[in-house]
């Protein structure tokens, strides 16, 4: 999103507001290491999100709250978020090279009246120029985003009143991807990386540091949860907390998981089925999982075998330093989790977009 965007050398706080939890993450660089000065991760109380769209303020606002406590920083002001769902878009158009900024978004804003089923006056839009377009001779790819007023106005509006200021608001998918870029060794093959959250899964396909393809399926850890709440007559905090904890009966391994794993190889590999139908590329030998449902040990051995594909755990914090309000343990049990925000905290470290 083009908006209270300003270059800045100070650290941001990478500020991943989930359906389920909000998970914080700041990092410091020297040359090429990288420390994690503060980490939080907080739940979110009921049912805040109504299809990724916030109905309980107050809850968020809680949990907010305790985020900037949990962190014990006392000067952090500047955070970067991220929007995901449906009022989230994103189009690969294709423009004429050497254009000034101005001039692509007079384009831009064509382009937009006709992909976009909103008014223009009711949606942010942002762009950014990729470089050269492989199908079409002398054209740039541009990537335009576009995100409804209301979901972005609504997270700024809570974040001020914590108090904290947003520099940056991005997209998931694209901050997942920014965490594969910044923490993930390079390559020159496709690299496609698979965000389990609470009630999405999504994928991204990096290739020389683009996103070639990003994608968003309605399916999540939120749908386990809830066999487990009507299997043990549990309450979903109750749940949750257990399964964080390590304190459900193992039962649920042998007569939960496996079902929900059957599931999500389903929708993985539904996933895989558009993403091959939409570039032509064959289908992938390795996935990157990450997210909520990366967190469970189980998990990415169970998928593995079921895909047929080898699946890497991706840890952007696995390699880093860690301050001394930081505990090295969570942190390398939990960075799975962290993805989106560490994506979010790397802007830090790279040019904006203004």
């Amino acid at each position: 999103m083009k908006s209270m965007l300003s270059k800045s050398v100070q650290p941001i706080l990478g500020l991943d507001i989930g359906t389920r939890f909000i998970k914080a993450v700041m990092l410091e660089r020297a040359g090429n290491s990288f420390t994690v000065t503060a980490m939080a991760c907080e739940p979110i109380s009921g049912n805040a999100f109504k299809e990724r769209e916030i109905e309980d303020f107050d809850a968020i606002s809680n949990a907010l709250k305790k985020v900037k406590l949990g962190l014990k920083q006392k000067k952090l002001k500047d955070v970067a978020i991220a929007v995901a769902g449906g009022s989230v878009l994103t189009k690969i158009v294709q423009m004429a090279p050497d254009q000034t900024d101005y001039e692509l978004e007079g384009q831009i804003e064509i382009e937009a009246d006709s992909l976009i089923p909103y008014p223009l006056d009711e949606v942010y839009l942002d762009f950014e120029e990729l470089g050269p377009s492989e199908t079409h001779d002398g054209r740039v790819n541009v990537l335009l985003s576009a995100a409804h007023r209301d979901t972005v106005d609504k997270r700024v509006t809570l974040i001020r009143e914590v108090p904290m200021e947003p520099k940056v608001v991005d997209i998931e998918g694209y901050a997942m991807a920014n965490a594969v870029s910044s923490f993930y060794p390079s390559t020159d093959e496709a690299i496609i990386c698979v965000n389990v959250g609470a009630s999405l899964l999504q994928v991204s396909v990096i290739k020389n540091n683009i996103v070639v393809y990003s994608k968003e399926h309605t399916f999540g850890m939120d749908v386990m949860l809830q066999d487990i709440c009507s299997s043990m007559m549990l309450e979903r905090e109750d749940a949750q907390r257990q399964l964080i904890e390590g304190e459900l009966p193992e039962t649920w391994k042998q007569e939960i998981l496996p079902i929900f794993v059957s599931n999500l190889h389903q929708q993985i590999n539904r996933a895989l089925q558009m993403y091959i139908s939409a570039t032509h590329a064959a289908r992938p030998e390795k996935l990157l999982l990450c997210g909520g449902g990366a967190v469970i040990s189980e998990m990415a051995p169970m998928l593995e075998q079921d895909l047929g594909i080898s699946i890497e755990l991706f840890n952007p914090l696995a390699n880093m330093q860690f301050g001394k309000n930081v505990s090295p343990e969570v942190a390398q049990k939990l960075g799975p989790q962290f993805t989106i925000a560490a994506g979010l905290a790397s802007r830090s470290f790279n040019p904006w977009h203004i």
